[in-house]
């Protein structure tokens, strides 16, 4: 799908039951419930680590990592990169690219919870809902303490 007039086309996709997106050029791939192995004493939104095409792949789940209820069921991931590495962001439902509404997000309302205020950077108005774009590297920012 192309976004009309060049515009940003966005992933939308559901974390707790909340509308969400991610610019598409953060997303390097799209998986389906994959198994993943635990790390001791790994950070709780360090949901552990799982096998893409002979590569380790850190799973962080965004339903932990924005102060939501504990993950009911299995996650699909999105996949993004971060310098050399590869991470793969665990959410609930991937749901399609969409093209990003003409004039910009606004700006973040204020009675966000505070995860939401540190990770999101706008909102869409979408026909589905509200879309609360997500910072990728803010997310992605525990990893560097967590790789000593």
């Amino acid at each position: 799908m192309s976004a009309a007039r060049g515009g940003a086309l966005v992933v939308s996709l559901m974390v707790g039951g909340q509308l969400c997106g991610l610019p598409v050029e953060a997303v390097r791939d799209v998986l389906s419930p994959q198994a993943i192995t635990r790390v001791p004493l790994a950070a709780p939104e360090i949901a552990g680590n799982l096998n893409l095409r002979g590569r380790i792949v850190t799973a962080i789940d965004l339903r932990v990592r924005l102060g939501l209820v504990a993950p009911e069921g299995r996650a699909m991931s999105v996949v993004t990169e971060h310098g050399p590495e590869l991470y793969a962001l665990l959410v609930d439902r991937v749901l399609e690219v969409v093209p990003a509404p003409e004039g910009g997000a606004a700006p973040l309302p204020p009675n966000l919870p505070p995860a939401w205020r540190q990770f999101g950077t706008g909102v869409y108005r979408l026909e589905a809902g509200l879309l609360i774009m997500l910072d990728v590297p803010a997310l992605l920012s525990l990893a560097p303490r967590l790789a000593a």
